[in-house]
């Protein structure tokens, strides 16, 4: 992709969100939530869905060039594939000559979320003796499970453990924030830097994905232009905050009704619809947030349910006038720069239309 590295863009590896095998409106498979932000030749990875290594390499993104690796909250769509990015990655890094990579997002909630008023009953907590790890626990406790393996590598093989590689760093939050998991997850407050290097600097803050909390979008602002991946929210003020004036948004969108003709168990559908409608943003309410922040380019992504018609996703249009993508997995979209045309185009083609 040398031909694209005089301008930063992010390459949409993976454009599906939730636990789901999901296929596209048309059939054809749709990967897990997951997106490169590329700048002079360094990529950052935001969440690690279904596919998003395999799609990585697909897009001639190589793991030496990997920069940084940010979650954006700890749902397993947003985070299965980490595991290969871990083992297998830990593979293409043995010649590497890069330092450490850093995995960066929530820390721990803390305790477990409330029970759903629909509930009939209390289940049993999976782990009950650490029931909501952050990063950190999630990566030991990935390495911990896959001990046998990277044991043996490392003992019988000579590999590098993995765990030299790869740097978990959990977000701290300011302690008068009045960040609460329960009754506020998304206070209102600047964004915090997290991560900074020569090409990028990173910040994030808190946004309303009740219960998972906490829940973060990330911006990343470069020499030439901005980028902000929203992760999974609903609308609120830090969204907007956060946006402001960015090159291009990247926000979920969610398709309300046909999602809940999905549900055969009422049970199930009401509860799961109950945290849909208060955790997560339609196509026109991520129009009203780009409008609001007054960014260069909204794109779509996370879709859900990503078999929904290509109209579901053109609500947006009737509250944001700029330009609009609904992006397929593996598009290129370059941010940054000056009289941009925001375009689109396969990671796989061989010049990007400008």
């Amino acid at each position: 992709m040398e031909q694209h590295r005089d301008r930063p863009y992010v390459v949409t590896l993976g454009t599906a969100g939730g636990p789901r095998w999901w296929n596209d409106h048309q059939g054809q498979p749709r990967f897990g939530i997951a997106t490169a932000v590329v700048v002079n030749g360094t990529w950052y990875l935001v969440d690690c869905g279904q596919g998003a290594g395999r799609q990585a390499a697909a897009a001639g993104l190589r793991m030496a060039d990997l920069g940084g690796i940010f979650i954006t909250h700890m749902h397993s769509d947003h985070t299965v594939d980490l595991p290969s990015l871990l083992l297998f990655g830990a593979f293409e890094l043995k010649n590497a000559p890069a330092g450490t990579i850093p995995v960066i997002g929530p820390g721990d909630r803390g305790k477990l979320p409330p029970l759903s008023p629909r509930a009939a009953s209390v289940p049993t907590p999976i782990a009950p003796e650490r029931p909501t790890p952050g990063v950190d626990g999630l990566v030991h406790g990935l390495l911990a499970a896959y001990a046998t393996d990277c044991n043996d590598r490392i003992f019988d093989s000579l590999a590098k453990s993995p765990a030299e590689q790869f740097e978990p760093r959990e977000i701290e939050l300011p302690g008068d924030l009045g960040f609460d998991p329960d009754t506020d997850v998304a206070p209102e407050m600047e964004p915090i830097e997290v991560f900074r290097d020569e090409n990028v600097t990173v910040s994030a803050i808190l946004v309303s994905h009740h219960p998972t909390a906490p829940a973060y979008a990330f911006r990343f602002d470069t020499a030439a232009g901005s980028v902000v991946i929203s992760g999974d929210t609903a609308p609120c003020a830090n969204m907007v905050r956060l946006a402001r004036g960015a090159s291009l948004l990247l926000h979920e969108a969610i398709n309300l009704d046909i999602l809940q003709a999905q549900y055969t168990d009422a049970e199930m559908m009401q509860a799961t619809m109950d945290h849909h409608r208060r955790a997560h943003t339609t196509a026109a309410e991520a129009g009203s947030i780009a409008a609001v922040a007054g960014v260069g380019h909204l794109a779509l992504h996370h879709l859900v349910p990503s078999y929904s018609p290509p109209e579901a996703w053109d609500e947006a249009r009737t509250t944001f006038d700029g330009p609009l993508s609904i992006p397929e997995d593996l598009d290129v979209i370059p941010f940054g720069g000056t009289g941009d045309t925001p375009s689109l185009q396969a990671a796989g083609t061989p010049t990007l239309s400008l």
